[in-house]
């Protein structure tokens, strides 16, 4: 009778989308006119949760009650799984909202920020996973451990904590500073992808940053030297840099597999030589020209072998996106799909989790660690681009570098997914970008140094002790399952017939039908 008031029948999944959707919407236009915009959404988003969960709740009272492998009857899906779906919804819809309000009026932006995080809402009851959902309580409990210890340096250094976050904060969301933030977040993000791809093979590709400087240089004076038609000059630039990359990184591969040298040893050593190379190529009479009274670079690239930015007058400001956002985002695809649609990536998945047993299925061990690390050299030698090809169009003395050993900690703080390395590489350029104003306020601005290294710590940290825990339960719950499935699993046939024998007799006086009738009582009881 307690099911009466849940729908008869299921709700199809789209029907139940769109009146999510309207209903997160609807809620939070009618609050916004007695709330504040952000209070009226957070209310929406809830009420479509719980209209998402109420018939996610009966699709699953319908089921089959046998079904006890499915892990919504867990006890780690209700007490994590769904508080976490709630959070990331309701971020979600704050999020859109405020990236909208750069553009629309206050109660739009809110009414599409409330439909987006009834989408959410949706999505993430459906399809989060407990396992994903630990991950999330991992990074959010490493994020308040590494406030938390942000906020005592600060203290104990005689600095307000919370006027200096809110500082930060108010600095890091204006629209020249997101513009910035998207710009570094291109290069960080290409760098984390190359030394991910080596990470999936257990292998330490801690050489991204010799890679991606050598590449930059040889793609800037192959731009500047040889005046090419538009698109094929970028597409020049762009192969160059691959190769190169892909070659200086295969150097190490290729010791490994033949020499048993580490690659740790040997990207090391490869970044001394990279940078002795850079440095006796960027020179006046070989590749270089004189760029200014202090500096000298490789000729500029001719306007022709630019790649147009990106105006970001959507964002407010005035300045350009990186036009090769795209080529990272067209990366991070190609590694999401390498990784869990190639037989390629799922050998080297395997290989990563063990090489002997890969070896021992058939798959070419040697081959697998020359091209993983072959394929993270190549993606590496892209680091540089979106600054060469979209702001400074020549390679100087002051290039940035060490992007290559930020893109190692970008990877652990993503965890080496395409998706998580995205908004790590945000957060990333972010704290960058927020801790420029710290020095005008008197601020040491080192706390963003301080801010970043206690979060990849953490992160690192609390999510193995978390991914373990859940492990744990997880097979726990297996155990639990597989033994109520074996109580539950009615004797074989052969059994009680097997026993015939030892009670025929006495069985048969009684009932006075000798063994035949004997045999027709005990099949009954089997049945």
């Amino acid at each position: 009778m307690s099911r009466t008031s849940r729908p008869g029948a299921p709700l199809p999944g789209p029907a139940v989308v769109v009146i999510a959707i309207l209903l997160g919407a609807g809620v939070t236009a009618g609050l916004d006119l007695a709330l504040l915009w952000w209070a009226a959404l957070i209310i929406g988003v809830v009420a479509a949760f719980a209209f998402v969960f109420w018939t996610a709740s009966g699709r699953t009272d319908d089921g089959d009650p046998g079904d006890d492998v499915d892990e919504k009857h867990t006890t780690l899906h209700k007490t994590l799984v769904l508080p976490a779906a709630l959070v990331l919804s309701v971020l979600g819809g704050l999020l859109a909202a405020w990236a909208l309000d750069l553009q629309l009026q206050e109660w739009a932006a809110a009414l599409l920020g409330g439909a987006v995080g009834a989408g959410l809402a949706f999505l993430l009851i459906h399809r989060l996973s407990a396992m994903l959902a630990l991950s999330f309580a991992a990074v959010f409990a490493a994020g308040i451990i590494a406030t938390a210890v942000t906020a005592a340096v600060l203290f104990f250094s005689g600095i307000a904590p919370l006027s200096t976050f809110e500082r930060m904060l108010e600095y890091g969301t204006r629209p020249n500073s997101m513009v910035q933030i998207i710009n570094d977040s291109t290069t960080y993000y290409l760098a984390a992808v190359a030394v991910a791809i080596g990470f999936k093979m257990k292998l330490f590709n801690i050489g991204v940053d010799g890679q991606y400087r050598l590449a930059a240089l040889l793609a800037a004076a192959v731009g500047g030297y040889l005046v090419l038609p538009p698109v094929i000059s970028q597409f020049v630039v762009i192969v160059t840099a691959v190769a190169v990359g892909g070659v200086w990184a295969g150097i190490a591969g290729y010791l490994k597999v033949t020499r048993g040298v580490s690659e740790v040893i040997a990207t090391i050593m490869l970044n001394s030589i990279a940078t002795g190379i850079t440095a006796y190529l960027l020179t006046e009479g070989r590749l270089a020209v004189e760029i200014s009274t202090n500096n000298i670079g490789t000729p500029p690239i001719p306007e022709s072998g630019w790649v147009p930015g990106i105006p970001a007058t959507f964002l407010g400001s005035e300045r350009e996106i990186f036009g090769l956002v795209f080529l990272a985002i067209a990366v991070g695809i190609g590694y999401w799909v390498m990784l869990n649609r190639t037989r390629f990536g799922f050998e080297l998945r395997a290989t990563g989790q063990s090489k002997t047993a890969a070896e021992a299925s058939g798959v070419d061990v040697k081959k697998m660690i020359f091209l993983s690390m072959l394929f993270s050299g190549m993606v590496a030698g892209l680091v540089g681009l979106p600054q060469l090809l979209g702001s400074s169009h020549y390679y100087a003395l002051d290039f940035p570098a060490g992007i290559g050993f930020v893109g190692i900690a970008i990877a652990l703080l993503g965890r080496n997914h395409p998706v998580g390395i995205v908004f790590a590489s945000l957060f990333w350029a972010f704290l960058n970008q927020a801790a420029g104003i710290l020095p005008f306020d008197g601020i040491p601005q080192e706390i963003a140094v301080i801010a970043q290294a206690t979060i990849v710590l953490t992160v690192v940290v609390v999510y193995e002790v978390v991914h373990r825990w859940g492990r744990r339960h997880q097979q726990q719950q297996v155990g639990r399952q597989l033994g109520r499935t074996t109580e539950t699993t009615p004797e074989p046939a052969t059994v009680s017939h097997g026993a015939g024998p030892e009670h025929g007799s006495a069985e048969g006086t009684e009932g006075g039908d000798g063994a035949h009738g004997t045999d027709g009582e005990r099949g009954g009881e089997a049945k």
